[in-house]
């Protein structure tokens, strides 16, 4: 059977909130984050993506891209709430609703509740219906399955609708760069360019035992890709198997208070977003990124599934103490919980970051997915 695959991808979901809500910025090149030293861009608006100001960019190199770049705090409670309404749009027409992030899901509309046949007419429907109960346009891709429509929601952004039928599809795959095929990164690309692979078309010359071989499961991926194939079904639930949160800090941190105060911000914020989700693991691990970005972790397993605050507490500052020593005497004080003095340590720390994995398999793992942890935006 022919399936009927949308992806709906908003359009510069953060920004466009912001440009919404307030006038002032509409027009102007916007960036959705901190104007600081350390600070990234969590989106852009189109008009700042014309200077070349992109997500995930640090804000100085935007700064210095867009000279009157406009730089507004993150609302991430809002882009929730807006993520929720259109969701509930898309629960209109089809119960197979797999979303990858606030701003965009795939939906399997191949049967769909309203018994359309075409699924161009429905995504036209759900782009309007988007933009008329929350002002912000989106963008969407109709096609046979997953690879596919993503590709195509991205070729009229933004406010754009492409359909690639079933007849074009191994043609339209032909011709994308690698770059666009789904999980190939630029190492990936630079390894596929060295073959003289530029292209599907150059793709499908090589057997998937092959492909296989160059470059491990994946290569079975490329293989079907490449003849416009994926076998991977829209999947509304699935079973989360970590959450966690890092920060990276303003300064390079080297004084015991201060990562202590880090540590225990970072640890209850993790801890809001395990019981937000019912989620419970065994696996503690800790990040760290020094001054030179070398990164280091140290992770422990316990016997069963943290439920405590005050255990998980516990574990987070053991890991620390196991992988940034300090000399002398301070260190001990921090563990115990006694009056510090500063002790300094030559590696500087620049981000930490706190996980939970190896989850329980009891009751409540499992849940349908509403939403993901917040990302970067990429479109």
């Amino acid at each position: 059977m022919i399936r009927k695959i949308i992806h709906v991808d908003m359009d510069a979901f953060y920004a466009s909130i912001e440009q919404r809500d307030y006038p002032e910025y509409r027009g102007k090149p916007l960036a959705v984050g901190r104007a600081a030293e350390r600070g990234v861009v969590a989106a852009a608006s189109y008009e700042a993506r014309k200077w070349g100001v992109r997500s995930a960019m640090p804000s100085m190199t935007a700064m210095s891209r867009c000279p009157g770049l406009i730089f507004v705090p993150a609302r991430f409670d809002v882009y929730r709430d807006v993520s929720i309404s259109i969701r509930k749009i898309f629960l209109n027409y089809t119960d197979l609703v797999e979303p990858l992030s606030l701003d965009e899901a795939y939906l399997d509309v191949t049967s769909n509740k309203f018994h359309v046949p075409s699924a161009t007419l429905i995504a036209r429907d759900i782009r309007r219906r988007i933009k008329r109960n929350t002002g912000l346009t989106a963008s969407a891709g109709v096609s046979i399955n997953k690879f596919l429509a993503k590709v195509a929601s991205d070729y009229k952004k933004p406010d754009g609708l492409f359909v690639v039928p079933p007849e074009e599809a191994e043609a339209f795959a032909a011709g994308l760069t690698i770059e666009q095929f789904w999980g190939v990164g630029r190492v990936t690309a630079q390894k596929m360019h060295r073959l003289g692979i530029h292209a599907g078309s150059d793709l499908k010359r090589y057997e998937e035992a092959e492909l296989i071989r160059l470059f491990g499961k994946a290569g079975s991926t490329y293989f079907w890709n490449a003849r416009g194939v994926d076998f991977r079904e829209v999947t509304p639930e699935r079973i989360r198997k970590s959450l966690g949160a890092e920060s990276t800090f303003e300064k390079d941190l080297d004084d015991a208070l201060e990562l202590q105060e880090k540590l225990l911000e970072i640890a209850k914020e993790v801890w809001e977003r395990l019981e937000r989700r019912y989620f419970a693991g065994r696996t503690i691990t800790l990040k760290l990124k020094y001054a030179d970005f070398r990164e280091i972790s140290r992770r422990k397993t316990l016997p069963e599934a943290t439920r405590k605050f005050e255990t998980f507490w516990a574990v987070a500052k053991e890991l620390l103490a196991a992988a940034h020593p300090w000399h002398g005497t301070g260190w001990q004080y921090w563990q115990n919980g006694q009056d510090t003095q500063s002790i300094q340590n030559t590696r500087k720390i620049r981000l930490m970051g706190l996980s939970v994995s190896n989850a329980y398999e009891g009751g409540g793992m499992k849940y349908r997915q509403t939403l993901l942890d917040f990302g970067d935006e990429e479109a």
